[in-house]
């Protein structure tokens, strides 16, 4: 675009701001949530490796209880409670500074380019974590690979919400937790498969099988466009246009593309011209700006983000996927615990498809409201059975019964929607910063998670056993309240419209009844002919910019 004015077909009218859905467009972004493949996975593995009878013994040095052992041995055959807790947690602490830094990488090389260089740092800690013998390689191991999961689990997100189709925004952003929950089924089966192996291949075998997830992301991604609202973001207009128009399935020239890419462009001149261009910390500052009393401040959406990644951790589910096994195996009533991990984990996994359809049908703010009463209403349950005939066989059937139904509840609705609203809530200057302050929110409460949990249930700590569920009872009484409070409703908005709706909105639990009723393209100049002027958006867009965070602009319809 340098040297001169160009301009770009736009519209008048908010339902023309995007091209229909082709299989081709829908297929471009499923792929990129095969990200949560990693997530899973590497969340989901360890579970069953720290279970492991040859694991235990060459981590502790204890002899592994032959068949005429007293319960007593049985018992005390386990890992200690802060070995549990270092291993587990010490993912965690790397994903969550590899979230934050990902935030900055995005901005300056690109969302595809971070994925891919996840995948590299990824590749590395497994390789480290494969050729472990002992405690503190498998560490530095863990560490590392979760500075690539970091990078990759908080990109991938937002790089999905950049270019899929506002129509089945939610599904396919959904289709993300449903990656996620494959991953852990994965984890399952293998370990499943190898518990029992009396050789390093216990354990070496599920860790060296996530090459896999790493290869296929990678080199899937290097044939993928670039998110167009990046290149809209570095004033590179002619790559923005051409990316669209592949993510889309048409051609350069079609209205849907110039139309689609004039309301990108409008809209981030919209926001960027509120407020000039700062330093690099400065452009930091950005996302904690404005008044919390504003809904539509940065401040706020910054907090919403990084309080909604908190109360999803908050619902507990990631006890049983992280220490399910030992759980079911300090119960002592259930014969083979990884079998009732698998299960839990395949609810997990059959669950999560039908947010596909509810997220899009229903939206965000009812999946959230009803998932958190329905996870806290089963939580309750299984304490109070587990408190009231501890160590009865029939009893811990019924609490397994009600812990599938709690998954199944996680699975819906918070497990898909909490990542599917941190991708709609930011605008363009600070929306990878965002999503990057999220995500390491999520993964920062994962690891605070792992640290306690184990001190938490463990038999040579506090012990709690089924009162633990008390706990996340609680937990998810307040994950109800702030959804109804909170949680905006993005449904079938196209992220500029989401900027539009908080600002208008003026409260959450009205957002579900706003209706689009204009365009940025409208209001930033267009003309006579139906058409947006770009003459220094290169200019504009390639310095770093903030958002306005004070008294909302009124809209003017054109």
């Amino acid at each position: 675009m340098p040297g001169g004015a160009t301009v770009l077909a736009a519209a008048t009218n908010p339902d023309r701001v995007e091209a229909p859905v082709t299989m081709k467009a829908y297929l471009l972004c499923v792929f990129a949530s095969f990200g949560g493949i990693f997530f899973g996975y590497d969340s989901g593995y360890m579970n069953g490796v720290l279970g492991m009878n040859y694991f235990i013994n060459l981590y502790t040095g204890l002899p592994i209880p032959g068949a005429d052992a007293t319960q007593a041995q049985k018992d005390a055959f386990t890992l200690p409670s802060w070995q549990k807790s270092l291993i587990t947690s010490i993912l965690s602490a790397g994903t969550f500074f590899g979230a934050i830094i990902a935030g900055d990488l995005a901005d300056y090389f690109g969302r595809r380019i971070t994925i891919v260089s996840g995948c590299g740092i990824f590749i590395v800690g497994c390789v480290l974590q494969t050729a472990s013998h002992g405690l503190g390689l498998l560490v530095a191991g863990r560490i590392v690979s979760g500075f690539g999961v970091g990078f990759i689990s908080a990109i991938i997100i937002l790089y999905m919400s950049e270019i899929a189709p506002r129509k089945v925004r939610g599904a396919i952003v959904s289709g993300y937790q449903f990656c996620i929950t494959i991953g852990l089924l994965l984890a399952s089966c293998v370990c499943y498969a190898t518990q029992d192996r009396t050789d390093t291949g216990s354990y070496r075998i599920p860790i060296a099988i996530q090459f896999a997830w790493a290869l296929i992301l990678g080199g899937g991604l290097l044939l993928l466009p670039e998110s167009p609202r990046w290149y809209v973001k570095h004033g590179k207009i002619d790559q923005a246009t051409k990316a669209l128009s592949r993510v889309r399935g048409q051609p350069q020239d079609s209205t849907y593309i110039q139309e689609e890419i004039a309301e990108i462009i409008a809209n981030h001149e919209y926001e960027t011209e509120l407020i000039p261009s700062q330093s690099y910390l400065g452009s930091w500052a950005a996302c904690f700006s404005g008044s919390i009393s504003n809904p539509q401040s940065n401040l706020r959406r910054t907090l919403l983000g990084i309080s909604l990644q908190m109360m999803q951790q908050w619902t507990g589910v990631n006890f049983i996927f992280y220490f399910g096994t030992t759980f079911f195996q300090d119960l002592g009533t259930i014969s083979n615990p990884f079998l009732i991990s698998l299960i839990t984990t395949l609810v997990n996994v059959c669950s999560t498809p039908l947010s596909f359809w509810t997220i899009e049908r229903y939206g965000r703010r009812p999946l959230l409201i009803y998932g958190a009463l329905g996870m806290f209403i089963c939580e309750f349950i299984v304490g109070i059975m587990g408190v009231a005939k501890p160590g009865d066989s029939s009893i811990v059937k019924a609490q397994i019964s009600f812990i599938c139904i709690y998954i199944f509840f996680f699975a819906s609705t918070w497990g898909p929607g909490a990542w599917v609203c941190i991708g709609e809530i930011f605008p363009i200057p600070i929306r990878s910063r965002g999503v990057g302050l999220s995500t390491a929110s999520n993964w920062f409460w994962n690891c605070i998670i792992a640290v306690i949990t184990p001190y938490m249930v463990g038999t040579d700590q506090g012990n709690l056993g089924s009162k633990v569920f008390f706990v996340w009872g609680s937990t998810c009484v307040i994950c109800f309240i702030y959804a109804y409070f909170l949680v905006w409703e993005t449904k079938s908005l196209t992220l500029e419209q989401v900027d539009r709706m908080m600002e208008e909105c003026g409260s959450p639990r009205k957002s579900a009844g706003w209706k689009p009723h204009s365009t940025f393209a409208a209001e930033m100049g267009l003309t006579q002919e139906g058409k947006l002027p770009v003459s220094t958006h290169e200019k504009i867009g390639a310095d770093h910019h903030d958002v306005a965070n004070s008294a909302p602009v009124p809209a003017t319809a054109v």
